[in-house]
């Protein structure tokens, strides 16, 4: 086992694991998809730290542990179909591979699909794709999806995501109003939207998605 495979073997056992994620499956993934190698070769130091990894301007890599947490909170079935929002260089959709059928990437950020290209095919990420658009808008074509995951904070979910929610469905996201965001899971029933609170977490606020300023009179 070589030191990255060591970094990435602590990792799981000292961050993920400790974290209440028991998800066999989950954990198998982590070990299995090497992070580094969707890590900025400028901040490989950081690729198995317990701490965000920027990889552009536009977009960060969860730590390891919120990451887990909030892929486990979804509840993946081996045959889902999973839209992966904000996907950058592709760490996320490698994991989410392994835990459905098919996994969508979606992102407006050009060097990082290019990138994420590669990457998964490198990671014989095989059931994955990942295409250009406004992370905004969703992929109403490819839907409705079983499973939509949000890599980073928002301070709101746009109504077109619910729209492409399956009956059943989640949409999991770190929801930032503040200094702490609340990790959620929405799910879409027959009534409605309903949602639970799973964890705190202070990920990134990802670009276009902060809290618009309010009017004061």
């Amino acid at each position: 086992m070589n030191e990255l495979d060591q970094a990435r073997k602590q990792m799981v056992d000292c961050q993920i694991r400790p974290a209440d994620v028991t998800d066999r499956r989950l954990i198998a993934a982590f070990m299995a998809v090497p992070r580094h190698l969707f890590t900025p070769r400028a901040r490989i130091a950081l690729a198995y730290a317990d701490s965000e990894v920027a990889t552009g301007d536009r977009r960060t890599m969860m730590r390891p542990r919120d990451l887990a947490k909030l892929i486990q909170a979804a509840a993946i079935e081996p045959d889902e179909l999973v839209l992966d929002i904000a996907c950058g260089r592709g760490y996320s959709t490698a994991i989410l591979s392994h835990m459905a059928e098919t996994v969508v990437g979606l992102d407006d950020d050009e060097d990082g699909l290019a990138r994420a290209s590669d990457l998964l095919t490198k990671v014989d990420a095989d059931n994955a794709v990942v295409i250009a658009g406004d992370p905004k808008l969703g992929v109403p074509k490819q839907g409705p999806f079983d499973v939509i995951f949000v890599n980073g904070s928002i301070s709101e979910v746009p109504a077109a995501w619910f729209d492409q929610l399956a009956p059943g469905g989640r949409l999991v996201a770190i929801i930032r109003k503040g200094p702490v965001g609340k990790a959620t899971v929405f799910t879409r029933s027959a009534a409605g939207i309903g949602e639970r609170v799973v964890f705190d977490a202070t990920a990134r606020l990802l670009p276009g998605f902060a809290l618009e300023p309010g009017f004061s009179l």
